[in-house]
């Protein structure tokens, strides 16, 4: 839902998108249909795009049928060999939005029938997972995650 937003409208929705969206079950998103999208599409307290709305019932099922590696964690963790990636950036512009690790998550989801999840979105993902540690070298949180 964040793609071309900013994470503070997101982030002011997180209640409302989690009532909605059944506490993110994705058995139940899974199941969504018409009726149910029409619903979501009337709830102000989300934000009312239909390709979002439907990407995440889209993304569900692609998630659920992702558990042939045993779970969404091992495979999504796979692409970084299981372990995770410590950055030592000195400034905020060394970052970058996109790495190639986020790229082949990306296309490979894309190929799953996953939407909405470019490499940028994939990095994001990666950051806030603890994938990647991108705390700045001297910033506390950096040594306390290994760095």
């Amino acid at each position: 839902m964040q793609a071309g937003l900013s994470w503070g409208t997101i982030l002011r929705k997180r209640e409302n998108f989690r009532k909605a969206f059944d506490g993110f079950d994705p058995r139940k998103m899974a199941l969504y249909g018409e009726r149910k999208t029409r619903s979501l599409l009337a709830d102000a307290g989300i934000v009312r795009n239909r390709l979002k709305i439907r990407s995440a019932v889209t993304n569900a099922r692609a998630f659920l049928a992702v558990q042939e590696f045993g779970s969404f964690d091992s495979y999504i963790w796979s692409f970084m060999g299981n372990s995770p990636r410590i950055n030592r950036w000195r400034t905020l512009k060394e970052i970058p939005a996109a790495t190639e690790e986020s790229k082949r998550i990306s296309a490979d989801l894309l190929r799953r029938g996953f939407r909405f999840v470019g490499p940028t979105i994939c990095y994001s993902h990666m950051q806030a997972t603890g994938m990647v540690n991108d705390h700045l070298v001297h910033c506390f949180r950096h040594r306390e995650l290994g760095g």
